[in-house]
Formats: C-alpha cells, structure tokens, sequence
C-alpha cells in the first residue's frame, strides 16, 4: 500500500524471519526504480530503532508485539510521525449449539482449528486461541478436534508431509513451554499434548498441538498472547457472560463466530471488542477489506484503500483566487 499510493518504502523484517522478505526484494529487483523499494536487515536495536527515529521516515507501520509497538510509538511521538500498528491478539472463537450438530460437526473442528492457526504453529497475532464453546457441545466439539490434531503431523516445515513446523526460535519456544507448565500445574486438564522438553533437550523447536480444558479466564494462558500451538476450552451457557469473558482482555484484534443464526452471529459480532471478525470462516484477509485492531491490538487500519489513504497519504486543501 505504501508504494501504491506512491511513496518510497523501506522494509525491515524480523531479524529471525528474513528470508522470505529478501526473496520478495530480489524478485522486485526489476520492477521499481533504484531507492523506491528498500529491505534493511538487523535486529531491533541496530535497524529498527534507528529507522523509527529516523527524520526522513515520514511514517511508519509496525508489525510485531505490545512491548516493541510501545517504542515505536514513543519513537513516532517524539517526532510526531505518522504511525500504524499492528500488534498482539488474545482472539475468541466462539461456538453456539446450532454450529456443532453432528452433521455440522466435522465443520465445525476444522474452523476450530483453522482459526487457530495450528498450521503456523499457533504463531499469529489472529490465532483463536480462546475457544467458548456452549456446553451442550463443549465435549464432542473437543473431541473431534483432539481427534483432527492427532492427525497432524508435527515435524520440519520444509517437508510437504508435514502439517505444523517449529517455534521461530529457542527464546518463544522456552515461553510457550512455560505457559503450559504453569498451566498444568495449576490443574488444567491435557487433552491432546504434553509439556514440552527443554530446548536444550530437543533436536528442534517442535511442540505438539496443545488443547487444555479446566482452566479459568483469570489463568494467564487465558489472558496472555502464546504465540505459539495452545488452544483453551471454556464451556459457557449465558451468552451476556461469555461475551464479557470474551471482552475481558486487553487485546481486541480478531474474533470467531460460529452459529447457524445470523442474528445471534451479528449480535455476538456487534458486542465482542475486536477489529476485525469472522463468522462460519476462519481464513485470511479479504482483499480490499479494513484490517486493524481494538485496544491494545493497535492503531489504525490497513489492507482497504481507506486504509491506504489514511495510512500513507495525507489531505492537502487549496484554496485559490482567480
């Protein structure tokens, strides 16, 4: 978007996930003049930061976590810089009873997993990792997907076979062992996975899909971003409740809804505290459509020509006398 409205862009990706960045980059090498599209590689400190700060960086959008999209804002104040942010997500996937008949059944595992983004290891900021299911179907709804992960496979992501790959690096992955150490100890119940070995102990960052029920929304695998393939159960019977559970963070980024009901389904998007919503779908953006989140999810929007304009042009009035 930056370079359709016309500006330059510079591009800095994470420093554990350059590649593929660089490969778009040598792709491009042909298509736009010298200096319009730029990739610099570093870490935060050595690239990042000194691109935020930078005065001839007009705007800036950043992709990333809570903690680092603070600086970055910090960075754009300072200057009074343009700034979008994308950030965390702590997002609910919701099930009514009508969504889990039998006939619907399989369906509805298959969303249930999609949404949670088990196929990128959990590692998205939309992963639907706080599932509410009503109670009349909380047990098959589990079910059938504890029995559709057993059938993922979970090895090197180079290789077509496999289904879900490794955490980025030994630092997230340390993390995600963590929340569902603590959580096992504070009494969840393990329904498909284990805790994993340490990653000095492990020939690859690989854990397992994780599902865990009996776990409170006050547990901080709840109410913390993961980022990584742990899924929680909670079984709900009072929608007024469930909604407040769903609310009851301080992200708001994605939400998923499954009812057969539109007004139930629009009624429930209406009320959840989320930029951007699902019902019956768990994929990926539509093109053309507004992305952004509530809360703490981040500022501003983008992947819509609104968004575009908002983000990387600015109005200019002139008022002229003949």
């Amino acid at each position: 978007m930056a370079l359709g409205t016309g500006n330059t862009l510079v591009l800095k990706p994470a420093e554990d996930a350059p590649l593929a960045v660089i490969k778009v980059a040598e792709l491009a090498a042909d298509i736009f003049p010298a200096g319009v599209f730029n990739v610099v590689t570093g870490t935060g400190i050595e690239a990042g930061a000194p691109l935020s700060n930078h005065p001839d960086v007009s705007k800036i959008s950043f992709t990333g976590s809570v903690e680092v999209g603070k600086l970055v804002a910090h960075a754009a104040a300072d200057r009074i810089a343009k700034v979008t942010l994308e950030l965390g997500g702590k997002s609910p996937c919701v099930v009514y009873p009508d969504a889990a008949t039998p006939e619907q059944l399989d369906t509805c595992a298959t969303n249930v997993i999609n949404a949670m983004r088990f196929a990128r290891q959990g590692q998205s900021c939309t992963a639907g990792s706080r599932l509410f299911i009503h109670r009349d179907v909380f047990e098959p709804v589990v079910a059938k997907v504890v029995e559709k992960l057993k059938a993922m496979k979970v090895g090197d992501a180079l290789d077509e076979a496999s289904d879900i790959g490794a955490i980025i690096n030994a630092e997230r992955y340390g993390e995600v062992c963590a929340f569902i150490r603590e959580a096992v100890d504070r009494g969840a119940k393990v329904e498909i996975g284990q805790v994993p070995a340490p990653a000095n102990d492990t020939d690859g960052f690989m854990p397992g899909p994780v599902v865990l029920t009996g776990v409170d929304n006050s547990w901080r695998v709840v109410r913390e971003e993961v980022f990584g393939p742990v899924l929680v159960a909670i079984p709900w019977t009072n929608e007024d409740e469930m909604i407040g559970w769903a609310n009851d963070t301080h992200y708001g980024l994605a939400a998923y809804i499954f009812t057969n009901d539109i007004t139930t389904a629009l009624r429930a998007a209406e009320r959840i505290d989320a930029g951007w919503l699902q019902i019956n779908r768990a994929g990926g953006q539509i093109p053309g459509m507004s992305y952004g989140g509530a809360k703490q999810s981040g500022i501003g929007a983008e992947y819509s020509i609104e968004g575009a304009l908002e983000s990387y042009t600015y109005r200019k009035s002139v008022t002229v006398t003949v």
